[in-house]
């Protein structure tokens, strides 16, 4: 039983090491540049995984094409660009902040701004209700 279960586990670590495509790098710091802009991307088809980290089929599309753009001499800005203009910001981890996304940008920050003004005024009217107690009706002056 052991032994099939060891063929089994073999057979799942060979089909793992084709499923790889290696991508023929010049040198060690190609290699460096290419794991940090795959890092920087979003595979277009999962939820929120980077190129490098996707199994999907479009991501090992995608890092072929970003490996074919950097031998092409594209800097990691121009190559950014490309697959933004083609696939939207979604493929970028960090969007610039431009008019279609501001509100993702900045409602964060005017959710806060709203809560922090709210425990303000609720705060500030707790405290003066404490100080000015209001006159009790069964007293007879």
């Amino acid at each position: 039983m052991t032994r099939i279960l060891a063929g089994l586990l073999g057979l799942l670590i060979s089909l793992a090491a084709l499923a790889i495509d290696p991508l023929p790098f010049r040198d060690q710091a190609e290699q460096d540049r290419f794991r940090k802009l795959a890092a920087q991307l979003r595979c277009v088809m999962c939820q929120n995984q980077s190129l490098a980290d996707s199994d999907a089929m479009i991501a090992q599309d995608l890092r072929r094409e970003v490996f074919q753009l950097m031998q092409d001499g594209k800097t990691d800005q121009e190559i950014k660009d490309f697959l933004a203009e083609r696939y939207t910001n979604f493929v970028l981890y960090n969007p610039p902040l431009d008019a279609r996304n501001a509100l993702l940008w900045l409602s964060p920050v005017a959710l806060l701004l709203i809560g922090g003004i709210t425990v303000f005024v609720i705060v500030r009217k707790r405290s003066a209700a404490l100080k000015n107690p209001a006159p009790d009706n069964d007293e007879e002056w």
